[in-house]
Order: structure tokens, then sequence, then C-alpha cells
């Protein structure tokens, strides 16, 4: 064989193997595509067909949040003492899953839950704990079958929900009273019906109260086993001075209530989940924001089946925040002493027998700063026979106050220039037709000045000021000739400037403002002139005097100075967040040389004047007003049964610079003898209080 031929033959074979390669490779990329094609659809058949299903297995097993709570803000009062602490509380609670339990799977946890918890301790409670429908529910679902066959073909038609009700009443009372509830099973259907409150991705509290630590311990070794399950520490609040101020720290919901069914969209809209406890009334709603801390946030990995396989904290939690009172938690326990004590001392008085006196009130503050120093309301309950603290009702209460608002209606009348210093009017009885006789109490004073109507608490001298307000001509037993209506709205707008009828803006979610008299009757302008129409409560007649014992600036009640950073030293509050500063509300529209005067007469009524006799030998300077609104008690058919007052005392001190000003009402109270002392002796105590309470301070600073 030559070379050419050797050549040829070498170059077909090799021909043919390269020829042989190419058909392999479209085998292989052709099995390829088939295999990709084969994943595409099945890809398409699992999202288009199953995704739902797959996104809820994959959710169930990667995304499992809870939350869990962290302690509220603690309260301190103006010495940094504690005044409400945080409580730890055992919880069990329960978490549904994002799907949702079936019936069958909640009575299981119900009954592997119930092998280490007892929710009731008490027969009784688990008995009335269980109710009827209770019971039917579970013969329901330990006997589907048969009820349902028992249903016609009607009621198998109706709707879920009324064909369930259907079922429930096809389950006879005979069944229901033969079959065995036991304890056992009572607790069974009892943590059921705690799991069944549980709202969807919210944890609900089954137990906390009568929970025992091997109870708890239990269920905390067996969480694995127990799905939804968790063992908790839960927070309750823990007052340091028992009832003392608790009508103003106020109260916070429960673990069954969580938040306000009420004002549900608006706490879901800030964040809260439906079991939240939040605050419901005094300081605890009002500064709900800064109380309420962060919660502790977890994020848990699970199986398909529910067990924990790990778990993430995704938000740490973060007690709240703490707030600082104005209030001496012991000045505040001894003014509740006095109020309750005097009050007492009144019903007791057996001038008093009219059976209507019941209450006491008496706020006390700083004409400074507006800063709360005390307020106190004692309740006799007559049914029960016992005295309950009842502080809220210097807030909410309103009452016609009597002559201590005349220094008001006296600076009004200086700005209508009505009356100047030393402008001299004749007290005497004023007779007005249609309008009972209206005049000061004891007999006519004759000319007075303004000093002395002050001082010895004329009627008629305010009247008169009123008359003259409304452009009025007064003639024995006529009408007010030429009356202005409008002098009622005048006479009012006044009186707001003093906070008298308008909101004093104290830092609490709720406050009464006092009535307006409805009857414009002219006889009515002259009396509201004297604080015998119109209503307010003890707190605005405490914000009246003070805004005078501060030359006319009305400062803003408050019971909270500062905002304060969670201590990690028990019993001691932390960095200062924000303080407060004293907030002048309004300046009232007098000239200052009425003002002054007008101090000048408050001096004299405890000096020489109406207050002389029970405050002459109090060794400290006091300025104030009394006060007298006649009260008659009638029938149902409006006989007049009773006579009654309501007395009231206003007061500030020292006169330069004053420190503490207060307010006592104590409302019906009887109209002769050593009752009339009552308001009194509060208003002294509390003075002598307060000085003693400093010079022991002063003397603790000097050692």
């Amino acid at each position: 064989m030559d070379f050419n031929q050797a050549f040829k033959k070498k170059y077909k074979k090799q021909k043919k193997k390269k020829s042989q390669l190419p058909f392999r490779l479209n085998i292989l990329f052709i099995a390829v595509f088939l295999i990709f094609s084969l994943l595409i659809v099945q890809l398409g058949v699992v999202q288009i067909l199953n995704g739902e299903e797959a996104q809820r297995q994959i959710d169930q097993t990667e995304n499992t949040p809870t939350e869990k709570s962290v302690p509220r803000g603690k309260f301190y009062d103006s010495n940094y003492d504690l005044v409400v602490d945080n409580k730890a509380v055992k919880s069990i609670t329960y978490t549904p899953p994002k799907n949702g339990d079936t019936a069958d799977d909640k009575l299981k946890l119900a009954e592997d839950l119930a092998s280490y918890i007892t929710i009731y301790k008490e027969e009784e409670e688990l008995e009335d704990a269980v109710t009827d429908r209770d019971k039917r529910e579970y013969y329901y679902l330990e006997n589907t079958e048969d009820i349902q066959d028992r249903l016609t073909e009607e009621e198998l038609d109706l709707d879920p929900s009324e064909r369930y009700q259907k079922e429930l009443d096809a389950i006879t009372e005979e069944e229901i009273e033969n079959f065995d509830w036991n304890h056992d099973l009572l607790n069974v259907i009892a943590i059921r019906k705690e799991l069944d409150e549980a709202q969807e991705l919210s944890s609900h509290v089954v137990v906390n109260e009568g929970l025992t630590d091997e109870e708890y311990a239990l269920v905390s070794e067996h969480l694995p086993q127990l799905n939804g399950i968790d063992a908790v520490i839960d927070w309750d609040r823990e007052p340091a001075f028992g009832e003392t101020f608790n009508s103003f720290l106020g109260g916070i919901t429960s673990s069954d209530e969580g938040i306000p069914q009420d004002r549900s969209q608006f706490y879901l809209a800030n964040g809260y989940k439906r079991n939240d406890r939040v605050g419901t009334s005094g300081l605890e709603e009002q500064y709900e924001n800064v109380l309420r801390g962060r919660k502790e946030k977890v994020q848990y990995t699970t199986s398909t089946r529910g067990e924990v396989l790990s778990s993430d904290v995704v938000v740490e939690g973060q007690r709240g925040k703490d707030l600082t009172l104005t209030v001496d938690m012991e000045f505040q326990q001894a003014v509740d002493e006095i109020v309750q004590e005097e009050l007492e001392t009144a019903i007791n008085n057996p001038a008093n027998n009219n059976g209507y006196l019941e209450d006491a009130l008496a706020v006390v503050m700083n004409p400074q700063t507006g800063d709360i120093l005390a307020m106190s309301g004692s309740h006799y309950n007559r049914e029960d026979k016992e005295y309950e603290n009842q502080a809220y009702r210097t807030i909410y209460d309103a009452h016609e106050v009597g002559s201590s608002i005349k220094g008001a209606t006296l600076l009004a009348g200086y700005q209508e220039g009505i009356v100047d210093i030393g402008s001299v009017l004749v007290d005497e009885s004023l007779y007005i037709q249609s309008t009972p006789t209206f005049s000061s109490i004891g007999a006519a004073m004759g000319p007075i000045n303004d000093l002395t109507a002050l001082e010895k608490s004329s009627n008629v001298y305010m009247g008169k000021i009123a008359i003259q307000m409304a452009g009025a001509t007064y003639q024995r037993n006529e009408i007010l000739h030429n009356f202005d209506y409008a002098a009622f709205d005048k006479l009012r707008s006044y009186y707001s400037q003093f906070g008298l009828g308008s909101s004093t803006g104290i830092d609490l979610p709720y406050e009464a403002t006092g009535l307006a008299g409805s009857d414009v009757d002219q006889g009515n302008l002259l009396y509201m002139a004297i604080g015998q129409y119109d209503t307010y409560t003890t707190l605005q007649l405490a914000q009246y005097v003070s805004t005078i014992a501060n030359d006319g600036y009305r400062m803003k009640p408050r019971l909270v100075n500062e905002i304060r950073e969670p201590s990690g030293e028990e019993g001691v509050p932390g960095k200062v967040i924000e303080s407060f500063e004293p907030e002048v509300m309004n300046k009232i529209d007098m000239d200052q040389k009425y003002i002054d005067r007008v101090q000048e007469g408050f001096r004299r009524v405890y000096t020489s004047g109406t207050a002389r006799s029970y405050w002459s030998g109090i060794p400290y300077e006091v300025a104030g007003k009394t006060g007298t609104a006649e009260r008659p008690q009638y029938n149902e058919d409006g006989d007049k049964i009773a006579d009654t007052d309501n007395l009231t005392l206003v007061g500030y001190t020292p006169l330069e610079e004053p420190e503490l000003a207060f307010a006592v009402i104590v409302p019906e109270n009887g109209t002769e003898g050593e009752t009339h002392k009552a308001h009194h002796e509060i208003g002294k105590r509390i003075v002598e209080t307060y000085y003693d309470m400093q010079e022991e301070q002063s003397e603790e600073d000097e050692e």
C-alpha cells in the first residue's frame, strides 16, 4: 500500500469517528432539555396549583413571631420614693398558629395542658366557669356524627353558624345531665375555652392567677410538646402606699380584658395587640405612651408539626419609662387623714343629723408652679357605715361654692369700671320683683368699701356690681329695668380667666368643668356673683385662689414633672429624659393694683373677717376667703324638707411668694353649731402639717 492509500484510509476512519460525535451530543442535549422541561412543568404545577399550600408551609416553619410583655414604667413621688412598682406574675399563654387550629386540635392541646395545670383551684369556681354551652360544645366534639344525623334536610342546608346552633340544640338535657362531668374533664373544657379566646397571631393568657410554681415549671419543661403554648412572666401593678392617691394614679386592663373594645381601632392603629394591657384611667391612661415600654419580639422557627426548632430575638424589650410626681406621698397621706377625720367629726356632730353630709374634698397646690401637692376626698358610705377614699371627686364633682369666689367678682367690677379702690356701696336688702329678698348674712352693714365687702363677705356689694354690669336700674319691688342678659356671659368670661367654669389643664384624661345655671332670671345674676348659681370643682377653686395668690398668673396644674429612663438600680429613678417646666395658662386681664387690693382683702378675711375666729391662733400668714352656699333639700312633691350648706374655704400662705394654696369643699353640711368648723379645721390642719413637714425637712438637711 503506498503512502496516498494509507492516508486516505486513515482519513476515512477519522471522518467516521467525527461524524458519530455530533450525534451523541444531540442525544445528550435532548435528554437535558427533557429533564429541564419536566422541572419547569413541575415548578409550574407547584406554583400554580399548590403555591398557597407551599407558602403556608414555609410561613409555618420559618416565621412564627411572638411578643413578650415588659414591665410598665414606675411612679416616684417628689422625694423620689417609689409609689408604684411592678410585680412579676407567672403566666401560661397561647398563640394560635397562622393557619389556625381546628376544634379537635384545640381539644387535644387542652387535654395535654390539663395534665400540668388546673385553671380553677376551687370546685365552685370551676363549675361556674364552665357553662351549659361549653358542655354542649364538648359533647358535640365527642359525638359529632351522631348529632349531625339528628338534623333535618332543611337544617343541614343552613349557613354554618346557624347549623352549628341547631346541632347544639339537638343535644338533649338528659344527655348533658347524665354525662360524667368530673373535675378533670371540666378543667379540660375550661382550658379549651381559654384557647378559643385567643385571636389569630395574638397571644392570650390562659391562666396566671393561682398558677403554682410547680405548674409553671411543668409547662415550661414540656413546651416542645405543647404547640402554641408558652410560659412567660407577666406584670401587675403594685402600689407602695395602698389606696393613697390611687384615684389619680389610675388603673390598667387585666390580661383577660386587653385593649378596650370601644377604642380598639385606635390602639390597633398604634401597634397594640388585642390582648395588650393599657391604662384605663388617671395617669396610667394619660401617660400610656410613656409607661407602656417596648415588647420583646421573638421569632421562632418551627417544624410543620409545631415543634420549636430555634428562636431569635428580633426586637429587644425595654421597660416603660418612669414618672416623677409633684406629690409628696407622706404629705398626701397626712391630708387624706385630716379630711377623713374632720368629715367624721362633722357627721358625728348632733347638729348635723340631716342625713345629707357625705363628702369632704380638698386640693393643695403650689400657686407659683402649678404643682399639685395633694388632692384628697373622703366619702361616707351611709349604707355600709364606712369612710371611703374618693379623691377623684375633687376633679369630677362640681358644687355651688358660695362667697369664696367674691374675689373674682370684685376684680370684674374693677375692670368694668363699676367700682374702684375705696368705692363705697350701701349694704342693704334688695327687693327685686320675682326674686327672693337679696341680702348679706346678718344685719345690713350700711355704707362699706371694697375691702370691707371682702372682709365681711357682703352679698349686696357683689350683687350691686352684677346689676351695674347688666346696665340695669334698681327700683324697690320692681324688675331690673334695662337689664342686659349678656351680663351672664360677661361675668362668666371673667371667671374663666381664673379657671372657674373652664378646664384647668391638669394632666389627667378627664376633668369636669362645672355647670352653668340655665335659668336666666334677672335675680340669678346676683346669685351667680356670690357663688350660688354656677357650679365649680374643688380643683377649679384651688386654681382660682392660686391665680390671685400668684399676682394674676394662672398656672397649669400638673401631677407629673419628670420623665426618666428606667434605672438598673432597685428603687432609684434613672436619668431625666424630659422635665416639664411650669406653664402659665394666662394672665388675668386686670390691673395689678386691683389684684393687690383683693390680696389685702383676702388677708383681712383671716385676720379680722369671717375666718378670724377659726384662724386667730395660727402662727402663720394666711389669706383667702370663706364661702357658704345654701342647699335646701326637697322631697318628690317639691316640699322643702331640710336646710344644708355647701361650706367652702380657699387660702394661700405665706403672703409673699406663696408656696401653698388650698381649696376645701364640704358639701351639704349642717347649718348649725360646730359643723361649720369642718372646712376651717381641714384648711388649718393642712397649713400646719405643711409647715411642720417643711421644718422637719430643714432639720434633716442641716444634719
